[in-house]
Protein backbone atom coordinates (compact mmCIF):
# COMPACT_ATOMS: atom_id res chain seq x y z
CA UNK A 1 0.00 0.00 0.00
CA UNK A 2 1.41 3.17 -0.80
CA UNK A 3 1.73 5.96 1.79
CA UNK A 4 0.64 9.70 0.63
CA UNK A 5 2.39 12.24 2.84
CA UNK A 6 0.08 15.55 3.60
CA UNK A 7 0.70 17.81 0.91
CA UNK A 8 0.24 21.50 1.49
CA UNK A 9 1.14 22.90 -2.20
CA UNK A 10 2.60 19.90 -4.06
CA UNK A 11 6.31 20.20 -2.74
CA UNK A 12 6.29 19.50 0.44
CA UNK A 13 8.73 16.50 -0.08
CA UNK A 14 11.09 18.48 -1.92
CA UNK A 15 11.33 20.96 0.61
CA UNK A 16 11.86 18.39 3.54
CA UNK A 17 14.46 16.50 1.64
CA UNK A 18 16.31 19.79 0.65
CA UNK A 19 16.22 21.19 4.57
CA UNK A 20 16.34 18.25 6.69
CA UNK A 21 20.31 17.56 6.02
CA UNK A 22 20.90 21.03 6.78
CA UNK A 23 18.77 21.56 9.92
CA UNK A 24 20.26 18.08 11.50
CA UNK A 25 23.74 19.21 10.82
CA UNK A 26 22.93 22.76 12.33
CA UNK A 27 21.07 21.30 15.64
CA UNK A 28 23.86 18.58 16.43
CA UNK A 29 26.51 20.96 16.03
CA UNK A 30 24.34 23.30 19.05
CA UNK A 31 24.06 20.06 20.49
CA UNK A 32 27.23 17.98 20.54
CA UNK A 33 29.25 21.41 19.85
CA UNK A 34 32.59 20.55 18.07
CA UNK A 35 32.59 16.71 19.02
CA UNK A 36 30.23 16.66 16.16
CA UNK A 37 32.70 17.63 13.38
CA UNK A 38 35.52 15.57 15.28
CA UNK A 39 34.00 12.16 16.11
CA UNK A 40 32.59 10.55 12.43
CA UNK A 41 31.21 8.01 14.75
CA UNK A 42 28.53 10.79 16.00
CA UNK A 43 28.53 12.56 12.99
CA UNK A 44 27.72 9.53 10.81
CA UNK A 45 25.18 7.72 13.07
CA UNK A 46 23.57 11.58 14.90
CA UNK A 47 22.96 13.46 11.38
CA UNK A 48 20.27 10.39 10.01
CA UNK A 49 18.77 10.24 13.40
CA UNK A 50 18.06 13.72 14.00
CA UNK A 51 17.16 14.42 10.12
CA UNK A 52 14.75 11.27 10.41
CA UNK A 53 13.04 13.10 13.71
CA UNK A 54 12.86 16.29 11.84
CA UNK A 55 11.18 14.76 9.09
CA UNK A 56 8.63 13.06 11.33
CA UNK A 57 7.92 16.55 12.76
CA UNK A 58 8.17 18.13 9.72
CA UNK A 59 5.24 15.75 8.37
CA UNK A 60 3.37 16.48 11.21
CA UNK A 61 3.28 20.23 11.21
CA UNK A 62 2.48 19.09 7.61
CA UNK A 63 -0.52 17.57 8.69
CA UNK A 64 -1.95 20.68 11.05
CA UNK A 65 -1.05 23.24 7.69
CA UNK A 66 -3.52 21.11 5.66
CA UNK A 67 -6.18 20.93 7.98
CA UNK A 68 -5.80 24.58 8.76
CA UNK A 69 -5.97 25.42 5.16
CA UNK A 70 -8.91 23.35 4.56
CA UNK A 71 -10.32 25.09 7.75
CA UNK A 72 -9.80 28.32 6.55
CA UNK A 73 -9.56 28.53 3.04
CA UNK A 74 -10.42 32.03 2.04
CA UNK A 75 -7.81 34.83 1.04
CA UNK A 76 -9.36 36.96 4.18
CA UNK A 77 -8.26 34.50 6.28
CA UNK A 78 -4.49 34.04 5.24
CA UNK A 79 -3.39 36.12 8.14
CA UNK A 80 -5.34 34.11 10.95
CA UNK A 81 -4.38 30.45 9.23
CA UNK A 82 -0.20 31.80 8.91
CA UNK A 83 -0.34 32.96 12.75
CA UNK A 84 -1.94 29.64 14.03
CA UNK A 85 -0.07 27.60 12.11
CA UNK A 86 3.24 29.21 13.58
CA UNK A 87 2.03 28.87 16.46
CA UNK A 88 0.92 25.54 16.25
CA UNK A 89 4.39 24.42 14.68
CA UNK A 90 6.72 26.21 17.53
CA UNK A 91 4.36 24.09 20.07
CA UNK A 92 4.92 21.22 18.05
CA UNK A 93 8.97 22.00 17.23
CA UNK A 94 9.74 22.37 21.63
CA UNK A 95 8.19 19.05 21.80
CA UNK A 96 10.42 17.18 19.47
CA UNK A 97 13.50 19.55 20.32
CA UNK A 98 12.83 18.20 24.41
CA UNK A 99 12.53 14.31 23.24
CA UNK A 100 15.37 14.57 20.75
CA UNK A 101 17.73 16.43 23.68
CA UNK A 102 16.41 13.84 25.97
CA UNK A 103 17.02 10.84 23.73
CA UNK A 104 20.37 11.44 23.25
CA UNK A 105 20.60 11.87 27.38
CA UNK A 106 19.29 8.39 27.27
CA UNK A 107 21.82 7.02 24.30
CA UNK A 108 24.85 6.50 26.26
CA UNK A 109 27.24 6.13 23.19
CA UNK A 110 26.79 10.11 22.78
CA UNK A 111 28.14 11.04 25.92
CA UNK A 112 25.39 13.92 26.09
CA UNK A 113 24.08 16.03 29.21
CA UNK A 114 21.25 18.22 28.61
CA UNK A 115 22.37 21.60 28.73
CA UNK A 116 19.40 24.25 28.59
CA UNK A 117 20.99 27.45 26.93
CA UNK A 118 21.85 24.53 24.15
CA UNK A 119 18.30 23.56 23.70
CA UNK A 120 17.03 27.53 23.87
CA UNK A 121 19.27 28.19 20.96
CA UNK A 122 18.30 25.15 19.17
CA UNK A 123 14.91 26.04 19.99
CA UNK A 124 14.97 29.85 18.84
CA UNK A 125 16.95 28.35 15.74
CA UNK A 126 13.98 26.25 14.74
CA UNK A 127 11.23 28.71 15.70
CA UNK A 128 13.01 30.68 12.82
CA UNK A 129 13.60 27.62 10.28
CA UNK A 130 9.91 27.20 11.17
CA UNK A 131 8.49 30.73 10.09
CA UNK A 132 10.67 30.86 7.20
CA UNK A 133 9.35 27.72 5.74
CA UNK A 134 5.43 28.63 6.79
CA UNK A 135 5.93 31.88 4.41
CA UNK A 136 8.03 29.62 1.84
CA UNK A 137 5.34 27.20 1.42
CA UNK A 138 2.73 29.93 1.17
CA UNK A 139 4.83 31.38 -1.13
CA UNK A 140 5.11 28.22 -3.51
CA UNK A 141 1.46 27.22 -2.77
CA UNK A 142 -0.34 30.68 -3.60
CA UNK A 143 2.99 30.70 -7.33
CA UNK A 144 0.91 27.31 -7.81
CA UNK A 145 -2.56 28.68 -7.70
CA UNK A 146 -1.80 31.87 -9.96
CA UNK A 147 0.23 29.11 -12.47
CA UNK A 148 -3.06 26.85 -12.59
CA UNK A 149 -5.33 29.77 -12.81
CA UNK A 150 -3.12 31.23 -15.61
CA UNK A 151 -3.14 28.19 -17.47
CA UNK A 152 -6.60 27.51 -17.19
CA UNK A 153 -7.17 30.92 -18.23
CA UNK A 154 -4.94 30.41 -21.48
CA UNK A 155 -6.70 27.25 -22.07
CA UNK A 156 -10.39 29.02 -22.06
CA UNK A 157 -8.70 31.46 -24.28
CA UNK A 158 -7.33 29.05 -26.73
CA UNK A 159 -10.00 27.34 -27.01
CA UNK A 160 -12.43 30.23 -27.54
CA UNK A 161 -10.27 31.39 -30.38
CA UNK A 162 -10.35 27.99 -31.90
CA UNK A 163 -14.38 28.17 -31.56
CA UNK A 164 -14.41 31.55 -33.04
CA UNK A 165 -12.24 30.78 -35.72
CA UNK A 166 -14.35 28.09 -36.51
CA UNK A 167 -17.46 30.40 -36.65
CA UNK A 168 -15.72 32.60 -38.34
CA UNK A 169 -15.37 29.88 -41.48
CA UNK A 170 -18.06 28.33 -41.42
CA UNK A 171 -19.71 31.94 -42.14
CA UNK A 172 -17.34 32.31 -45.30
CA UNK A 173 -16.50 29.71 -46.76
CA UNK A 174 -17.45 29.40 -50.52
CA UNK A 175 -20.29 27.20 -50.18
CA UNK A 176 -22.11 29.78 -47.77
CA UNK A 177 -20.97 33.18 -49.65
CA UNK A 178 -22.00 31.46 -52.88
CA UNK A 179 -25.57 30.22 -51.00
CA UNK A 180 -25.70 33.70 -49.86
CA UNK A 181 -24.56 35.26 -52.84
CA UNK A 182 -26.99 33.67 -55.23
CA UNK A 183 -29.78 34.32 -52.56
CA UNK A 184 -29.10 38.06 -53.08
CA UNK A 185 -28.99 37.77 -56.20
CA UNK A 186 -32.40 36.29 -56.64
CA UNK A 187 -33.41 38.80 -54.28
CA UNK A 188 -32.35 41.52 -56.43
CA UNK A 189 -34.21 40.48 -59.33
CA UNK A 190 -37.26 39.44 -57.48
CA UNK A 191 -38.06 42.07 -54.66
CA UNK A 192 -35.01 44.70 -54.04
CA UNK A 193 -36.81 45.83 -50.93
CA UNK A 194 -36.33 42.15 -49.24
CA UNK A 195 -32.40 42.15 -51.22
CA UNK A 196 -31.79 44.76 -49.08
CA UNK A 197 -32.78 43.40 -45.46
CA UNK A 198 -31.31 40.23 -47.23
CA UNK A 199 -27.62 42.43 -47.36
CA UNK A 200 -28.55 44.30 -43.79
CA UNK A 201 -29.02 41.24 -41.64
CA UNK A 202 -25.99 39.36 -42.97
CA UNK A 203 -23.49 42.40 -42.20
CA UNK A 204 -24.82 41.95 -38.44
CA UNK A 205 -24.08 38.32 -38.27
CA UNK A 206 -20.68 39.54 -39.82
CA UNK A 207 -20.79 42.51 -37.48
CA UNK A 208 -21.18 40.74 -34.34
CA UNK A 209 -18.71 38.05 -35.29
CA UNK A 210 -16.38 40.91 -35.45
CA UNK A 211 -17.35 42.45 -32.35
CA UNK A 212 -17.25 40.33 -30.08
CA UNK A 213 -14.07 38.38 -31.36
CA UNK A 214 -12.39 39.05 -27.75
CA UNK A 215 -15.01 38.68 -25.84
CA UNK A 216 -15.47 35.36 -23.44
CA UNK A 217 -19.70 36.03 -22.42
CA UNK A 218 -22.59 38.40 -23.89
CA UNK A 219 -25.80 38.70 -22.73
CA UNK A 220 -28.70 36.15 -24.19
CA UNK A 221 -30.49 39.13 -25.25
CA UNK A 222 -27.42 40.03 -28.28
CA UNK A 223 -26.80 36.29 -28.49
CA UNK A 224 -30.43 35.96 -30.19
CA UNK A 225 -30.34 38.71 -31.52
CA UNK A 226 -27.60 37.84 -33.51
CA UNK A 227 -29.55 34.52 -34.06
CA UNK A 228 -32.32 36.28 -35.30
CA UNK A 229 -29.94 37.90 -38.38
CA UNK A 230 -28.39 34.63 -38.98
CA UNK A 231 -31.61 32.41 -39.57
CA UNK A 232 -32.89 35.45 -41.71
CA UNK A 233 -29.76 34.15 -43.98
CA UNK A 234 -30.38 31.02 -43.61
CA UNK A 235 -34.34 31.15 -44.36
CA UNK A 236 -33.57 33.21 -47.60
CA UNK A 237 -31.89 29.76 -48.73
CA UNK A 238 -34.11 27.33 -46.78
CA UNK A 239 -37.36 29.11 -46.93
CA UNK A 240 -39.63 27.32 -44.98
CA UNK A 241 -37.81 23.67 -44.96
CA UNK A 242 -36.32 25.42 -41.43
CA UNK A 243 -38.21 27.27 -39.31
CA UNK A 244 -36.46 28.42 -35.48
CA UNK A 245 -39.35 29.00 -32.17
CA UNK A 246 -37.78 30.78 -29.69
CA UNK A 247 -39.25 30.79 -26.02
CA UNK A 248 -37.47 33.01 -23.78
CA UNK A 249 -38.14 34.16 -20.32
CA UNK A 250 -37.47 37.95 -19.63
CA UNK A 251 -35.60 37.39 -16.36
CA UNK A 252 -32.93 35.24 -18.47
CA UNK A 253 -32.29 37.72 -21.49
CA UNK A 254 -29.88 39.67 -19.05
CA UNK A 255 -27.72 36.11 -18.24
CA UNK A 256 -24.86 35.45 -19.96
CA UNK A 257 -24.04 33.11 -22.75
CA UNK A 258 -20.67 32.24 -24.95
CA UNK A 259 -20.98 34.37 -28.29
CA UNK A 260 -21.77 32.56 -31.13
CA UNK A 261 -22.84 29.11 -28.62
CA UNK A 262 -26.33 28.92 -30.44
CA UNK A 263 -25.23 29.66 -33.95
CA UNK A 264 -23.18 26.34 -33.31
CA UNK A 265 -25.71 24.42 -32.64
CA UNK A 266 -28.12 25.55 -35.66
CA UNK A 267 -25.41 24.98 -37.81
CA UNK A 268 -24.75 21.41 -36.41
CA UNK A 269 -28.45 20.89 -36.70
CA UNK A 270 -28.79 22.11 -40.26
CA UNK A 271 -25.56 19.85 -41.32
CA UNK A 272 -26.55 16.79 -39.78
CA UNK A 273 -30.72 16.68 -40.65
CA UNK A 274 -32.56 16.69 -44.55
CA UNK A 275 -33.99 20.18 -44.48
CA UNK A 276 -36.91 20.70 -47.14
CA UNK A 277 -40.33 21.77 -47.22
CA UNK A 278 -41.71 18.65 -47.00
CA UNK A 279 -39.79 17.53 -44.13
CA UNK A 280 -38.91 21.10 -42.20
CA UNK A 281 -36.35 21.21 -39.57
CA UNK A 282 -37.41 22.95 -36.28
CA UNK A 283 -35.10 24.08 -33.72
CA UNK A 284 -36.53 25.28 -30.88
CA UNK A 285 -34.92 27.64 -28.38
CA UNK A 286 -36.16 27.21 -24.91
CA UNK A 287 -34.75 29.12 -21.89
CA UNK A 288 -34.97 26.95 -18.46
CA UNK A 289 -34.23 29.55 -15.98
CA UNK A 290 -30.99 28.11 -15.39
CA UNK A 291 -30.27 27.38 -19.00
CA UNK A 292 -31.16 27.39 -22.44
CA UNK A 293 -32.41 24.10 -24.04
CA UNK A 294 -32.14 23.78 -27.77
CA UNK A 295 -33.63 21.38 -29.98
CA UNK A 296 -34.42 19.74 -33.21
CA UNK A 297 -36.12 17.42 -34.64
CA UNK A 298 -33.64 13.86 -36.10
CA UNK A 299 -34.01 13.41 -39.87
CA UNK A 300 -30.59 12.38 -40.63
CA UNK A 301 -28.93 12.85 -43.88
CA UNK A 302 -27.70 9.64 -45.55
CA UNK A 303 -24.35 11.19 -46.77
CA UNK A 304 -23.25 14.06 -44.71
CA UNK A 305 -20.29 16.64 -44.53
CA UNK A 306 -20.38 16.95 -41.28
CA UNK A 307 -17.46 16.55 -39.80
CA UNK A 308 -16.28 20.30 -39.11
CA UNK A 309 -19.79 20.90 -37.48
CA UNK A 310 -19.65 18.45 -34.89
CA UNK A 311 -16.01 19.65 -34.32
CA UNK A 312 -17.42 22.81 -33.60
CA UNK A 313 -19.88 21.38 -31.31
CA UNK A 314 -17.25 19.26 -29.28
CA UNK A 315 -15.22 22.40 -28.76
CA UNK A 316 -17.95 23.80 -27.71
CA UNK A 317 -18.32 21.88 -24.94
CA UNK A 318 -15.00 21.60 -24.12
CA UNK A 319 -14.89 25.32 -24.10
CA UNK A 320 -17.90 25.49 -21.28
CA UNK A 321 -16.01 22.86 -19.67
CA UNK A 322 -13.01 24.80 -18.66
CA UNK A 323 -15.51 27.37 -17.27
CA UNK A 324 -17.10 24.78 -14.95
CA UNK A 325 -20.50 24.74 -16.99
CA UNK A 326 -20.89 21.33 -18.75
CA UNK A 327 -23.29 20.84 -21.82
CA UNK A 328 -25.48 17.96 -22.09
CA UNK A 329 -26.54 16.35 -25.18
CA UNK A 330 -29.24 14.07 -25.39
CA UNK A 331 -30.37 12.33 -28.93
CA UNK A 332 -33.29 9.81 -26.79
CA UNK A 333 -35.99 12.40 -26.64
CA UNK A 334 -38.64 10.99 -28.69
CA UNK A 335 -36.96 11.76 -32.20
CA UNK A 336 -35.30 14.95 -31.15
CA UNK A 337 -32.29 16.15 -30.12
CA UNK A 338 -31.63 18.26 -27.12
CA UNK A 339 -28.72 20.37 -26.24
CA UNK A 340 -28.63 21.80 -22.65
CA UNK A 341 -26.25 24.84 -22.17
CA UNK A 342 -25.74 26.72 -19.02
CA UNK A 343 -26.61 30.13 -18.46
CA UNK A 344 -24.62 32.29 -16.32
CA UNK A 345 -25.26 34.62 -13.98
CA UNK A 346 -22.30 36.60 -13.53
CA UNK A 347 -18.90 36.71 -15.69
CA UNK A 348 -16.99 36.31 -12.96
CA UNK A 349 -17.84 32.98 -12.47
CA UNK A 350 -16.98 31.50 -15.53
CA UNK A 351 -13.54 32.84 -14.25
CA UNK A 352 -13.40 30.68 -11.15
Amino acid sequence: MKIRLPQYNGKDNFVMVVVMIPFAIIINSIIFGSAYFLNWKLFTLATPVTALAGSLDFILCGLVAVALKNRFPDEKQLMKRLCLMIFTFLIISGLYLYSLFRGYENIGFFNYRFNESGFVWSYFSLGLLNVFLTFLMEGISRYKDWKENWQETEKINATYKQSQLHGLKSQVNPHFLFNSLNSLSSLIQDDEDEAEKFLDEMSKVYRYMLRNDDEQLVPLSTELKFTASYMHVLKARYGDGLNLKLSISKADEDKLIAPLTVQVIIENAFSLNIISKASPLTITVTSTGGGLEISNNIQPKSVSDAMDFEAGLDNLIKKYELMNFPVSVSDDCKGLRVISVPLIIQKKEALT
